[in-house]
């Protein structure tokens, strides 16, 4: 059996899970909490920095509110992480005081990561908190997102957390030992992927489909992992349910599922492009277009935009696609909508004559621009 890609033990952001957390919804595993502290504390003493992006606020806002099951509507929602981030962070300070140890909560939202003077912010923050030994806590501010409350959606903040802070791994603690060729539970010949390259494309259709307590939400794991590969971050799917994962981890043991960045880090201008979850428009391309930006790393040209849909302006993040609409890459535009409209098709210097002015050649510059 080959040995597994090392892990860089220098900055970690380990995520945990809702299950696990709640003990599947029936209030905080305190014993639990204490185990991970506890290995999280050792791993820090020995010069790890850790970044904590925890589940868990909506379920136990429901469990201290009294409700039976988990409401529908997004107000209720938004009322229950309210009540359960107070028990939450409750829980994480108190198990890390125990070890001498300070914690800090640092509640995020996608629109915080990107806008690009709030990400610098954050990034700022948190690299602070971990100088001064703190470690930080991350959850989603359920309360006052609207779309984002869904299962999964903390597998994509610790990978977005993870690209900000630069960590070589992002540890995801689920109530799976880690991911599998097929379903385990209706195939007895399933194997376990021990490791396997974040960018491989048919990860996603091994993952299956998602509810809450299909497959452990697994393809959201995998696109979580992916996104992280673009700051050179390694992920690691493992249970949360082994007794010292953490500290085996650290160690170098080979629980779970590793999936690899095979791409250099990408710079982080470009990791905060890559981070967009929404984008102002699109750029629809001719096939000239994409060829140059995949195979020669070019800025994008008006020439080679077909359509352009969406409003947006200047500065703003706009996706662009192949005429199929697959993403081909996302970047700052250099025009606004309008303008873009109009020069499309064009040769870059027809843009003056075009509009009467020209700020920039290009529709997006490749230093602004980033393939996904």
């Amino acid at each position: 059996m080959n040995a597994r890609t090392p892990i860089g033990n220098r900055r970690w952001v380990i995520k945990i899970g809702s299950a696990l957390l709640t003990r599947d919804g029936r209030g905080l595993d305190h014993e639990a909490m204490a185990g991970w502290v506890e290995q999280i504390a050792a791993a820090r003493a020995a010069g790890t920095e850790i970044v904590l992006v925890s589940s868990g606020a909506v379920a136990e806002g429901i469990n201290r509110l009294g409700w039976g099951e988990r409401p529908r509507a997004i107000h209720e929602l938004q009322a229950a992480a309210a009540v359960g981030q107070m028990g939450l962070v409750q829980a994480w300070e108190s198990a890390f005081i125990a070890h001498g140890r300070h914690t800090a909560q640092v509640l995020l939202t996608h629109d915080d990561l990107s806008d690009r003077k709030r990400y610098l912010n954050a990034r700022s923050a948190l690299r602070t908190l971990l100088a001064m030994g703190v470690v930080p806590v991350v959850n989603e501010n359920d309360t006052v997102v609207t779309d984002e409350i869904r299962f999964g959606d903390n597998d994509t903040l610790g990978a977005l957390v993870a690209n900000l802070v630069e960590a070589d791994l992002l540890l995801i603690l689920t109530d799976q030992e880690g991911m599998y060729d097929r379903d385990p539970r209706h195939d007895p010949e399933a194997q376990l992927i021990r490791e396997a390259s974040a960018e491989d494309t048919a990860l996603e259709a091994m993952a299956g489909g998602g509810g809450a307590l299909g497959r452990g939400g697994m393809r959201t794991k995998v696109r979580a992992a992916r996104l992280a590969a673009r700051s050179g971050t390694a992920t690691l799917i493992a249970s949360g349910r082994e007794p010292s994962i953490i500290a085996d981890t650290v160690a170098g043991g080979d629980h779970g599922t590793l999936l690899v960045p095979r791409q250099p880090p990408q710079t982080a201008r470009k990791q905060w492009l890559a981070g967009h979850l929404q984008v102002a428009g699109h750029f629809v391309l001719d096939a000239g277009a994409v060829r140059a930006l995949r195979e020669q790393g070019t800025s994008l040209l008006p020439v080679g935009v077909v359509e352009v849909w969406g409003t947006f302006d200047r500065g703003e993040v706009v996706a662009c696609l192949d005429q199929e609409g697959r993403e081909i890459a996302r970047g700052l535009a250099n025009y606004g909508a309008d303008e873009a409209r109009r020069i499309r098709g064009h040769a870059s210097d027809a843009i003056e004559g075009t509009l009467g002015y020209i700020d920039d050649p290009e529709l997006i510059h490749r230093d602004n621009l980033v393939l996904v």
